[in-house]
């Protein structure tokens, strides 16, 4: 099956894919990352009114759904630009609580995180949860505590973050200790928040690999071109023709994946968790793969720092562990699928 995006959509894409060119060009990025502040892009990003794209008018959006935030989601990855923040607020927007992170660890599936903090009798919240998602970076945490959720101002007595190095620097992580962290208390319950944030988080961290591995195949294709040998260029060897060949089919059947999967969730499928299951631990897995290809086909230049596959290698490694690794996501569709048994038996 191929996906067929809508003509608005088509050119949403389009639109949000040159201004991307225009304020974040790899040279740009690099700037930033390496000056180990992001903050210019996130703020950027807000002031031109795109993270309003995929939420609902009610949580304060343009309008859109799930197909839109993977569209989003696909090019912040085909450039590599910061977007914990984003992710995170998104994961986090249904709780109704303006821009947060969802106080969850990054590397667990979202509703099978460990023990959350807990929640004292006078509205105080105690407890440490590790790798957060823009941990570092949000101005506010929707914390699950026991049966319900409480809204914690990042800057509140109690509270301590502690930002942890990872290898790919357009995403940050970050351990949060809360003791006794003044809250307040949201409306939304936490069962269905977590429920919503697995499903999304699948779908668009699998967008997100969509976008960077599209990248690398487009920087494999042209160093193809250009790197010579025996007087001819690598690209014209069978090898590497087949080699990128197999990059190209693992990208188209990833789009349509992912698509399909961030529809059947927006479109309240029964089978919708599956769905975005599917998306995570075969889309991320293809990622990976398709990233080690990438740099060999690169060969000793793809190991520099000075050429931009490294960007998007570090990228593609981290979604396929990011919110649970592809194994994880697996388990959750054996457990989901129902057994059959022979007749006569």
């Amino acid at each position: 099956m191929q996906w067929k995006l809508s003509e608005e959509q088509q050119a949403y894409q389009k639109t949000f894919r040159g201004w991307l060119a225009d304020v974040a060009p790899p040279a740009t990025v690099r700037g930033w990352l390496d000056a180990g502040d992001t903050a210019a892009f996130p703020a950027r990003f807000a002031a031109d009114g795109w993270d309003g794209v995929g939420l609902s008018e009610e949580l304060g959006g343009q309008g859109g759904g799930l197909v839109e935030l993977a569209l989003t989601a696909e090019e912040l990855g085909r450039a590599a630009v910061p977007s914990a923040d984003w992710l995170a607020t998104v994961l986090a927007a249904p709780a109704q609580a303006g821009p947060a992170a969802l106080l969850i660890p990054a590397e667990a599936v979202p509703d099978e995180a460990p023990v959350p903090p807990r929640m004292d009798a006078d509205g105080t919240v105690t407890g440490k949860v590790a790798r957060v998602l823009a941990g570092d970076t949000a101005r506010s945490f929707v914390v699950p505590a026991g049966d319900g959720l409480r809204l914690v101002e990042a800057d509140a007595p109690g509270v301590v973050r502690t930002p942890r190095r990872l290898l790919d620097r357009s995403r940050s992580l970050a351990d949060v200790t809360l003791d006794r962290a003044p809250s307040v208390r949201l409306d939304a319950a936490a069962i269905d928040l977590l429920r919503q944030a697995s499903a999304r988080a699948a779908v668009l961290v699998a967008a997100d690999s969509l976008g960077a591995t599209e990248r690398m195949l487009h920087l494999t294709v042209e160093y193809s071109k250009q790197r010579h040998q025996f007087g001819v260029p690598i690209g014209s060897f069978q090898a590497v023709k087949h080699a990128a060949a197999t990059m190209l089919v693992g990208i188209e059947a990833a789009r349509s994946v992912v698509y399909f999967a961030a529809a059947s969730v927006d479109g309240g499928d029964p089978r919708a968790p599956l769905h975005a299951a599917a998306a995570k631990a075969q889309v991320t897995a293809e990622g990976a793969r398709a990233a080690d290809t990438a740099l060999t086909l690169h060969g000793a230049i793809g190991y520099t720092w000075e050429h931009d596959l490294h960007l998007f290698f570090k990228r593609a490694k981290l979604d396929e562990q990011l919110f649970g690794p592809p194994a994880a996501w697996n388990e959750r569709i054996a457990d989901g699928l129902a057994l059959i048994t022979p007749e006569g038996t």
